[in-house]
């Protein structure tokens, strides 16, 4: 389940942000704001859920 505060990735294969990974800001109507950063660059995108996953941290 996608929430705020989750870590995800991008799944859409046609979106310029595939495999990028982001920090979803808030969810509404089936869409979710999520914020990229990158050394000196911030960015915040919308994106349908249908078009993220999750992101389970690695295990040691």
């Amino acid at each position: 389940m996608i929430l705020p505060g989750s870590t995800i990735r991008v799944i859409n294969n046609n979106d310029i942000y595939y495999n990028f990974q982001g920090l979803v800001q808030r969810i509404t109507d089936g869409k979710a704001a999520v914020l990229f950063e990158g050394g000196n660059w911030d960015k915040m995108v919308s994106f349908r859920l249908s078009e993220l996953e999750l992101v389970t941290p690695a295990q040691k």
